[in-house]
């Protein structure tokens, strides 16, 4: 997240416990190369890590209501810092060290291995509820059914209304925390209340909308497996407890040591997405790949002028969340034209990113139905290119979209599956992993004023994992078409009101 959400929290002096200390339970997360005899006690470590990844993978096998509970540890390897370790956020901020600049944007961070990890075992049919801390958005931009889901400190990226209780999922940034009104309005018939952010303030209680159900199964669960956080920060930390009066058993999975380890039945100190890696190994599944599609519109308009010489027409291109919304993943557009076309190539740069212009109109003979011929006048239908050049942090640099204009207005209506469209892109990025393929998911026309918008689905980022780690000797752990390394900072929770740490561990 951008180094700006620190701004937005209230002030707080006191953020807890910082600069903890990292362990692990072999050198280096597991990856060591035995060299010499003196390293057969390191192999003697990574034996033990084994057996205990194994130990993790068999107890999720046998499980019958898994939930895993998720802090900042499971977002670093996507370049979003944690904040009370060695290198953490609130670590340099008491140490009056300089924070890292944001490479990228947050809109852009990907899901990580583990994310995508835990996509996987909850279509196996292993995992039924995850509980997260973070507001990164990445377990639903990774594919988590929301039902499955609590966001205990809310979403980045998410508006809610309050009176009909809609969710909106964004493709950028809510711009206010603190369960504040935004600039725009529930878009639900009937509806309208103007929506509001869902990350909470220092001040904020959990909200019961995602605590009830963090409760419920929790104390329904056989087994909570807590990945990358410090259990520190109440009353959040307290819910994977709420398991053992059941008979339930607590995995935790982290670098540094928690609170709750002495209720722990199994203890890990290890890289999150090394363990998890291992834990898929044993269980025979596959790490799905990681496929971003962004979605925009493209609204073209027309009308004829008064002395009925010319079409005036505007193209606009826009996000799908309204007008006003900013399109985050567009840099610029260039648009071309047929080549027969007396018009000029331009570039748009700055949004509302619209072009305006006018073509000749001349009489057509036509002949209807009943063979009768009349003339209408009609300007020349030609093509629109346009070439999007995509904002730091997409994979690939530009997509080409082709418009038709034919100036003939028509009520058809679209009648493609969108799903069906969406996931036939995903597995053609998946065949073809050079980016940048689109598709046109919806097309909405109106007769007056005469309108036709498109919605088109654009891939703009594949992460593929890649995992070769036997028995994690000397396994390595492969994030192909990585680009982020923002900053999000976070906070704590205190007398079971204030959130202490967002994505916190």
């Amino acid at each position: 997240m951008s180094l700006g959400y620190a701004e937005k929290l209230s002030f707080i002096e006191d953020v807890g416990n910082v600069g903890m200390t990292e362990h692990f339970d072999s050198p280096k997360g597991f990856n060591i190369a035995l060299r010499n005899e003196e390293d057969f006690l390191l192999a003697a470590l990574l034996q033990l890590v084994n057996i205990l990844i194994e130990r993790l993978a068999m107890m999720i096998q046998k499980s019958k209501h898994l939930v895993v509970f998720t802090g900042a540890g499971i977002s670093t390897s996507c370049g979003i810092p944690d904040f009370r370790g060695p290198k953490g956020i609130w670590t340099l901020q008491r140490e009056g060290k300089v924070l890292p600049e944001a490479s990228l944007p947050f809109h852009r961070a990907t899901p990580s291995m583990t994310h995508m990890a835990l996509v996987e075992l909850e279509k196996a049919g292993f995992l039924k509820f995850l509980i997260s801390q973070n507001i990164d958005g990445l377990h639903l931009r990774s594919g988590i059914p929301r039902e499955k889901l609590a966001e205990l400190h809310g979403d980045s990226f998410m508006e809610r209304c309050p009176s009909c209780g809609i969710e909106y999922m964004r493709d950028f940034e809510i711009e206010t925390i603190g369960l504040k009104e935004t600039a725009r309005r529930c878009s639900k018939v009937g509806c309208g209340s103007r929506l509001k952010d869902t990350v909470l303030d220092w001040e904020d209680a959990l909200p019961p909308k995602e605590m009830n159900p963090a409760e419920r199964h929790c104390k329904m669960a056989d087994v909570v497996l807590c990945l990358g956080t410090s259990l520190q920060i109440t009353p959040a930390c307290n819910l994977p407890l709420k398991s053992l009066k059941g008979g339930g058993k607590i995995v935790i999975v982290n670098l540094q040591k928690t609170p709750k380890d002495k209720k722990a039945s199994l203890l890990i100190h290890g890289l999150v997405d090394k363990v998890i890696a291992g834990v898929m190994e044993f269980l025979s599944l596959q790490i799905p790949p990681f496929i971003r599609i962004d979605l925009l519109q493209t609204l073209f308009t027309q009308a004829l002028s008064l002395d009925k010489k010319y079409v005036n027409w505007t193209l606009t291109v826009t996000s799908v969340h309204g007008n006003r919304a900013p399109l985050p993943f567009i840099k610029s557009v260039e648009v071309s034209f047929s080549e027969y076309q007396n018009m000029k190539a331009t570039v748009l740069d700055k949004q509302p990113l619209q072009l305006k212009r006018r073509s000749w109109v001349q009489a057509v003979e036509t002949t209807s139905c009943r063979n009768a011929r009349r003339t209408v006048k009609s300007a020349n239908p030609f093509n629109i290119m346009m070439k999007l050049n995509f904002s730091d942090g997409c994979k690939c640099s530009s997509a080409e979209i082709k418009i038709p204009i034919d100036f003939k207005i028509s009520a058809h209506v679209f009648n493609d599956d969108k799903d069906s469209i969406l996931q036939n892109l995903r597995e053609s990025a998946i065949v073809d992993p050079s980016c940048g393929q689109t598709a046109v998911i919806e097309k909405k026309v109106i007769m007056v004023p005469k309108s036709e918008t498109m919605v088109h689905a654009i891939v703009t980022n594949i992460v593929k994992f890649e995992t070769t780690c036997g028995d994690l000797n000397n396994g390595s752990l492969k994030r192909k078409y990585e680009g982020f390394n923002g900053i999000i900072p976070s906070r704590k929770r205190s007398n079971g009101r204030r959130p202490r740490v967002v994505n916190g561990r």
